[in-house]
């Protein structure tokens, strides 16, 4: 069990938000699957109909340099680098590639793969109610601010009305001793 949560925490360090979805490189996958980036391409190419764009996209030069100025790797023109731009998966498309490239390795990798994408779906939708949660704590005590600050100024207003107040001059209470005597 240790083994499969460092696992889906390799693959979710993996998992990228391009285009407003959740996706993986092709590389990624590759090493996942035990195969090289271009054997895993090539195949993909053999069985074209089977990755709709829903499933797998190319990335655009914007995207690609994004994602080489995340982690260090070679720019298109050197030797030893990617000459083309990399392509992306989505879950479907994992569970996809794992028919097209049917080993053992691949179809394992490939279970891992969609219970990580799963779990973090589980993950989001929990942390959004957690969200929604704290927004109507949030609410909720700032309306009872607001009547508490009615009340605390209610308060300042009646002692500004009590140093305000002028003394009346009143008639001292007690026995008066007549002055005409």
């Amino acid at each position: 069990m240790p083994d499969i949560i460092l696992q889906q925490e390799t693959i979710v360090n993996k998992i990228y938000h391009i285009r407003g979805q959740k996706v993986m490189l092709d590389e990624d996958l590759a090493e996942l699957y035990g195969v090289e980036t271009k054997r895993l391409n090539e195949a993909i190419k053999r069985n074209s109909t089977r990755f709709p764009e829903d499933f797998m996209f190319q990335l655009n030069d914007n995207e690609a340099i994004n994602l080489r100025s995340q982690f260090a790797t070679s720019k298109k023109s050197n030797y030893g680098g990617r000459r083309y731009l990399p392509y992306v998966f989505t879950e479907h498309g994992t569970v996809m590639l794992a028919s097209v490239l049917n080993s053992p390795v691949a179809v394992n990798a490939s279970i891992l793969v969609v219970r990580t994408f799963v779990k973090l779906r589980q993950f989001l939708s929990e942390n959004q109610a957690l969200a929604q949660k704290i927004a109507d704590l949030e609410r909720e005590t700032k309306n009872e601010l607001k009547e508490y600050s009615k009340q605390i100024q209610m308060i300042f207003e009646a002692i500004q009305q009590l140093v305000d107040e002028k003394e009346i001059p009143r008639e001292p209470i007690g026995f008066k001793i007549p002055k005409e005597i």
